[in-house]
């Protein structure tokens, strides 16, 4: 009896096996057992080792000289000829802004980046971020019902990002469709001919930030793109394709990875009655709250490296050449770090200690925004749909992908006065 209730409990056996590495539906329980029984295993599936826990994690992203982040936005399934072929004609040259980038030149770019994206600009959209969001929230209170993905976290932290990036609202829907497109082409699972309309999208996409390069040397905006263009003039070392890269980079991580952080964190709060009740009647509690939400569930479960030499992780050895996923989704709970961390606490005191946002050289450059963003949005909904709850009987569906922890829709109701 006592067996066949432990493997009811426990459905894994083998975690190299019953690694799943598309399907984020639920990680979590695969992630505990993987800590405890596999904490380093390679995936067949995959070609990866895989790392789980937040030592470990913490340890490959702190020695960028040995593990290398030039893997972090290539294809996990690598492009067709006829998708590279697309690429090619269409003078697709997109390199990361970044992410991807190490030493000299991650330091030289991000420096440029770095002063244009702080602050003194963040604080300046602060208005405009409430007006966006209770914009979006007039367009459906009325009606007691929406599907908040769609309907509210899909587009706000864009029209926010694309203020300062200077991009017309009018734009926003096919560059959320490039987004949408290079997340699929980079963390899924498209055959060769699924891959064909989503490269055409890139193509446009690389296009339009050189195009927005362009705009901004002609007439400098008061925006990011004009912001790093007013510092080449001034003698900051960096070029207009790079700059075109930021761009590409800050267009895409910008907003949907805050998309996403918004509906899996107002759908946790909202399974978990007794904190969104406490954070309403204490509006000023969500800023402490934000780290316990991107620890609790990410918009990024997972990222990439790839070893520079013959090396060790948690005492497995890794071979020179090797490249590694690191389940940050994973590290996130590890007990090592966060006693009880499947259990969302917004009083946890350590919670900024999570790898949401990643950790070294390669820190999220966009995290304060992310943050900002999200108290604005959860205060603005706690304030104007106080009933606010989940509608019954749905499913909670996930994007299909090794990354990015994406939900396909998010039904909440509330009360019409």
């Amino acid at each position: 009896m006592t067996t066949i209730a432990a493997a009811k409990a426990c459905p894994f056996s083998d975690a190299a096996a019953d690694f799943d590495p598309f399907d984020l539906t639920d990680p979590f329980p695969f992630y505990a057992y993987a800590r405890e029984h596999a904490p380093v295993f390679y995936s067949e599936r995959l070609g990866y080792w895989v790392v789980t826990r937040h030592a470990d994690i913490k340890a490959v992203f702190e020695n960028w000289q040995l593990f290398s982040s030039e893997n972090a936005q290539a294809p996990i399934r690598p492009l067709g000829e006829p998708g590279r072929a697309i690429l090619r004609a269409g003078g697709f040259t997109a390199y990361s802004g970044l992410s991807a980038r190490i030493p000299p030149d991650h330091t030289r770019i991000r420096k440029v980046a770095q002063s244009c994206f702080g602050p003194r600009r963040f604080k300046a959209i602060e208005p405009q971020i409430h007006e966006i969001v209770n914009r979006e929230i007039d367009r459906f209170a009325h009606r007691g019902k929406a599907d908040f993905f769609r309907e509210f976290a899909y587009d706000v932290p864009a029209y926010v990002l694309f203020r300062l990036v200077g991009v017309p609202e009018a734009e926003v829907p096919k560059v959320k469709a490039w987004a949408v497109s290079r997340a699929l082409l980079t963390w899924g699972e498209l055959s060769d001919e699924e891959q064909i309309p989503h490269v055409h999208n890139m193509v446009e996409y690389w296009a339009y930030c050189r195009s927005l390069v362009a705009r901004a040397k002609a007439d400098p905006g008061d925006d990011l793109p004009g912001d790093m263009v007013r510092m080449q003039r001034d003698g900051a070392e960096i070029s207009d394709d790079e700059i075109a890269g930021v761009l590409y980079s800050v267009l895409f991580a910008g907003h949907e990875t805050t998309t996403t952080l918004l509906t899996n964190a107002l759908r946790e709060v909202l399974l978990h009655r007794d904190q969104w009740e406490r954070l309403k009647a204490d509006p000023d509690r969500w800023t402490a709250a934000t780290d316990e939400f991107l620890r609790f569930t990410p918009s990024i479960v997972a990222w990439r490296r790839r070893a520079l030499a013959d090396t060790e992780v948690g005492g497995v050895a890794i071979p020179r050449g090797a490249n590694l996923l690191l389940l940050l989704g994973s590290a996130n709970r590890d007990p090592d770090v966060f006693p009880d961390g499947d259990a969302l606490d917004i009083d946890r005191a350590n919670a900024r200690n999570h790898l949401s946002f990643g950790y070294g050289i390669h820190f999220c450059l966009g995290q304060q925004l992310a943050k900002l963003e999200f108290g604005i949005a959860m205060r603005e909904l706690a304030r104007r749909l106080p009933s606010l709850r989940l509608a019954p009987d749905q499913d909670f569906a996930f994007a299909h992908n090794t990354s990015f922890r994406v939900p396909t829709a998010l039904h909440i109701e509330w009360d019409v006065t």
